[in-house]
């Protein structure tokens, strides 16, 4: 069978979109050009702001992602991946606009998480306040009766503030420290696996040494979407998302 290509709906932010793209490069362990996959990206950083749209009722990011994905699908992409985390709480707005798949980067994350920690009864998310808010890891965790530890208000204004300056600045010593900051009292705080969910979050730890199993779901979907488009795993659509099945 010929490889399916990849679509990318990127843009949220850019750097995060690259670091999906490489992810996926990376995956595919090819040996030659004609080895890789096609990946069709629109990095489309124009949408209306997931945080405020979420946090301030500001202006709906979905029918704008809706209409990137159109574009996408149309270029000729077999299937699409949001990159970003925040993005998914839209997630129906892409899937109902297309007639492919589009992969779930968090309940990737979650399976991930169950396949690689033993057990696993407790787990720490960094992530967005819009993404906190709407407690979309803590829904899916919840399914396998696994608890996301409560992060209070001080802890998480330091992961929110840390993203956004190295979405404004780049990496520097003190978003770094605030992340590090944040994930070290998810530990401190029972948690058994960490789960850095916004796209941003592995550029900003890079390899920092945790105590704890560290789930990156960018590579985490880059894989899936390897899969996928090498027909080693195939998606079925579950509850209303697509997910991988062996």
């Amino acid at each position: 069978m010929k490889d399916r290509v990849v679509g990318i709906l990127g843009g949220m932010g850019p750097e995060a979109t690259i670091d999906l793209f490489s992810s996926i490069v990376t995956e595919s362990n090819a040996k030659n050009d004609h080895e890789h996959l096609r990946i069709i990206i629109d990095n489309n950083p124009k949408m209306p702001s997931r945080q405020d749209a979420i946090l301030n009722g500001g202006e709906n990011p979905g029918p704008a992602m809706a209409e990137t994905a159109r574009n996408i699908a149309g270029a000729g992409a077999d299937f699409i991946i949001i990159g970003a985390n925040t993005a998914h709480y839209f997630y129906d707005y892409v899937k109902n606009a297309v007639d492919i798949p589009v992969l779930h980067i968090i309940d990737e994350a979650v399976l991930e998480t169950i396949k690689i920690v033993d057990k696993v009864k407790k787990v720490g998310v960094l992530a967005t306040a819009g993404a906190m808010k709407t407690r979309m890891y803590e829904k899916s965790f919840n399914k396998f009766d696994i608890e996301v530890v409560e992060v209070p208000e001080e802890i998480q204004d330091l992961v929110h503030n840390s993203i956004f300056s190295f979405k404004y600045d780049g990496l520097t010593n003190k978003n770094e420290e605030m992340m590090v900051k944040a994930a070290n009292f998810l530990i401190a705080n029972g948690a058994e696996a960490l789960i850095m969910g916004c796209s941003e979050i592995p550029l900003i730890l890079g390899n920092k040494k945790l105590s704890v199993e560290v789930v990156n779901p960018n590579d985490v979907i880059a894989r899936v979407a390897v899969k996928y488009a090498k027909d080693i795993i195939q998606v079925k659509e579950i509850e209303g998302r697509y997910l991988s099945i062996v």
